[in-house]
């Protein structure tokens, strides 16, 4: 399976009662299908994966794929505090049609690298016809994909790519000089996109796409097509937003940001809060100053 172009990890829209408004999901997926992008990573930590319950996670890959189709890639996330209940995740998730998975370290558990090293094989055994993208973002589970698990792993064709969103853009560039021939890299932070796709970026799996699909889809583009000053050029009209998003509060945000773009998407799930007033004001003139 090849990585490639932008995939947005997909909001998880909620009605005014609290439910997954499946009816929003797939107008979502169809603005962001007619702005060209490639494929879709629903279940992720844009979509509130943690905060759904497996009955919901089902009905979302249920609605995702059947609207999708054949138009674009499907990666779905699936993870957990514990190796068994990843693989439990796992078997559901493959049960609802997908092959292509996005997978953390276990959060809260802690484990060493030799241990993360075990949690990945013992994935690959219980699943034998899944591919395996490893996601590394330590500021959410606390533990680093570091460098002995994509030294045991690169020559497994069935791990096959790399989220990296830990904001270091030096692991990139190691990443996409060392590994290149190994791991397809893609970029999991959206205000390093421009630096990703120069250090051999293949995709850039994309929260802000949410809201922004035009846009990131126009950034790729214009980089693939060797107009690096082109994906420049609308890199710098969209970075004050990207950097407000990763400045913290990013789903309230990206949701906020649908709000805008004409989707109700509603808020987040606790723990997380609204954005006050004065967040949104804030994040409401960024936002109208990519529209000019």
């Amino acid at each position: 399976m090849e990585m490639k172009g932008i995939l947005p990890a997909l909001v998880t829209p909620f009605d005014t009662k609290g439910a997954v408004d499946h009816d929003t999901l797939a107008s979502i997926i169809e603005y962001q299908l007619k702005a060209g992008v490639k494929g879709f990573v629903p279940l992720g930590s844009t979509g509130e994966y943690y905060a759904l319950n497996n009955e919901e996670r089902r009905a979302i890959l249920k609605t995702v794929r059947e609207v999708v189709g054949d138009r674009g890639i499907l990666i779905a996330g699936a993870n957990g505090s514990s190796t068994r209940e990843v693989i439990e995740q796992v078997r559901q998730t493959r049960d609802a049609g997908y092959t292509n998975l996005l997978i953390a370290p276990p959060y809260y558990a802690l484990p060493s690298q030799e241990e993360l090293i075990g949690h990945y094989e013992a994935i690959l055994e219980a699943a034998p016809d899944i591919n395996l993208i490893v996601y590394n973002y330590p500021v959410r589970t606390n533990v680093e994909v570091g460098y002995e698990v994509l030294e045991a792993f690169r020559n497994n064709p069935r791990v096959i790519g790399i989220k990296e969103s830990s904001g270091n853009l030096l692991r990139a560039i190691e990443i996409g000089s060392k590994y290149k021939d190994d791991y397809q890299l893609s970029c999991g932070s959206d205000d390093q996109a421009l630096d990703f796709l120069l250090w051999g970026a293949t995709s850039w799996i994309c929260g802000p796409a949410n809201c922004f699909a035009k846009q990131t889809v126009d950034i790729y583009n214009k980089f693939a097509a060797g107009d690096i000053f082109g994906a420049q050029a609308v890199m710098r009209s969209l970075f004050p937003v990207m950097a407000t998003m990763e400045a913290g509060k990013f789903v309230q945000k990206v949701k906020y940001g649908c709000e805008l773009a004409g989707f109700k998407v509603g808020n987040a799930r606790m723990p997380l809060k609204p954005l006050t007033d004065e967040e949104k004001a804030e994040f409401r003139k960024v936002f109208e100053a990519t529209q000019s």
